[in-house]
């Protein structure tokens, strides 16, 4: 059984840096990675704000979202 992680970011150098490492470093076996990027999806803000996101990067696994950097806030994002 696989689960779902996702990768918000903004599309920013930090963030597609960001993006690979995560990709890279999680079990592909057990994980199904997405990666969203912001700036190219805008329909895409809503789910991440209604899931508790506030800022770009950011990992969300299993619905648990993982700050790890205040990056790039969304409200300067939408």
């Amino acid at each position: 059984m696989t689960e779902k992680a996702k990768f918000y970011h903004a599309g920013y150098p930090a963030g597609v840096d960001a993006e690979q490492c995560f990709a890279e470093v999680l079990d592909k076996s057990t994980y199904v990675v997405e990666i969203e990027h912001l700036d190219n999806v805008k329909d895409q803000f809503g789910n991440a704000e209604h899931m508790g996101d506030k800022s770009m990067p950011t990992p969300v696994i299993d619905g648990a979202i993982y700050h790890f950097d205040h990056g790039v806030d969304l409200s300067v994002l939408g």
